[in-house]
């Protein structure tokens, strides 16, 4: 009986130790299937990343009086584990929003050669403390960028010259060859969201200095107020926008707007009708891929991603978060090497309200890997960030 026994804890030892070789034997399936969530650091709120071609991740975030707080930017080089120290942005205290979670700053990394350091670029929109306003003391458009050392941010400058009327939030896109797009929708007739129109800055010259603003698109789509947007430039210069449009003040679609260089003339598509006669106070979020870029939204209450077709620019196939979307918003997408991606989001957030984070990791087909996951503690006026570690890995910070 002894000699029974035994022998059934040996064959139990071998078996589990069996077990153990075959997940060892298989960590992409490990890896692929792994999401490190994170805080934002510092107590901050409404996360934003980049990751430059060295894999450095770059991260800013909102502290202070929703109304009128400060911009801080931390980063992480590949194979370290924590965080730089903050570094404030914002050169005049309590100068950035949060409030409504549609209009905090937005961060891009430009790198102009193949070995040199990405220069970090930053673009918000001012509070009533902001300096220097905008045309006639209106709301200005801020941009900073990181300064030749890497040591800390220049003064912001105002590059709205006439284009005024900011509510919601504006983007801003740097590329390979030294181009910034600093991007908002205004109105300088201020004669209703219907009339509103996305406006475009640009600096060829690393954001030294920026050109006098022009429509990015001509048809009359609209912008609808008090939502954010995204703009985006691809490894190949191309430059993305994401916004909600205000057609007729009841067609709040989402717009795709793509243009070859970020010069000549946008390619504009629909991605997703939505019929509201009001604001839904909606963000967006664009990444890239291996596979290419990859874009995220909003819509009635549900939340969505996609690939941008290379070929022909358009969004054809939005793939869900899974099972019923009642109050998802502010979605944040990434990619990774394999062509996964993952899809984050926050449930149950509004007005003065927090709630918690969602999370879901996809195939290249777009099918679910893994069961979607959830941890509350999205504070008030909230945002959730989301990016590819180089293990293959994601992260999100909320």
């Amino acid at each position: 009986m002894k000699r029974n026994r035994n022998e059934y804890l040996i064959v139990l030892l071998l078996s589990a130790a069996a077990l153990v070789v075959v997940r060892e034997s298989n960590p992409a399936r490990a890896d692929r299937e792994r999401v490190t969530l994170v805080r934002t650091p510092d107590g901050g709120i409404q996360p934003q990343v980049a990751v430059d071609r060295k894999g450095a991740v770059h991260l800013i975030y909102f502290k202070g009086d929703p109304a009128a707080g400060d911009i801080f930017y931390v980063r992480r080089d590949p194979g370290k584990r924590s965080f730089s120290r903050p570094l404030r942005v914002n050169s005049v205290p309590g100068s950035a929003v949060a409030i409504g979670s549609v209009r905090g700053p937005q961060i891009a990394v430009g790198q102009l050669a193949v070995g040199k350091p990405g220069r970090v670029h930053i673009a918000w929109l001012g509070s009533t403390k902001a300096q220097p306003r905008g045309p006639g003391g209106a709301t200005p458009m801020l941009y900073t960028r990181l300064n030749d050392a890497g040591t800390s941010f220049e003064p912001e400058r105002n590059v709205m010259q006439f284009a005024v009327g900011l509510d919601g939030g504006g983007s801003v896109a740097a590329d390979g060859a030294g181009n910034i797009d600093v991007v908002w929708h205004g109105n300088p007739a201020q004669n209703g969201e219907a009339n509103r129109r996305v406006w475009i800055a640009r600096s060829s010259d690393e954001g030294k200095t920026f050109s006098r603003e022009t429509p990015a698109y001509r048809e009359p789509t609209g912008a609808c107020g008090c939502c954010g947007m995204k703009a985006f430039a691809d490894a190949e210069g191309r430059l993305y926008i994401l916004y909600r449009a205000a057609t007729e003040l009841v067609h709040r679609d989402m717009y795709l707007l793509v243009s070859k260089d970020g010069t000549s003339g946008f390619r504009g598509t629909d991605v997703a009708p939505w019929n509201l006669n009001a604001c839904p106070m909606s963000t967006a979020s664009i990444g890239e891929s291996a596979r290419g870029v990859l874009a995220a939204w909003e819509t009635a209450g549900q939340v969505y991603y996609d690939e941008v077709n290379p070929s022909t620019f358009k969004i054809s196939s939005a793939v869900p978060a899974p099972g019923e979307g009642t109050n998802r918003k502010h979605p944040a997408v990434a990619g990774n090497a394999r062509g996964e991606t993952v899809l984050a989001w926050t449930e149950g957030t509004g007005w003065q309200k927090g709630g918690s984070v969602a999370w879901q990791v996809f195939d290249k087909a777009g099918h679910p890997l893994g069961r979607q996951a959830h941890a509350d503690g999205v504070p008030v006026w909230g945002l959730v960030a989301a990016f590819a570690n180089q293990d293959g890995g994601f992260t999100v910070v909320y």
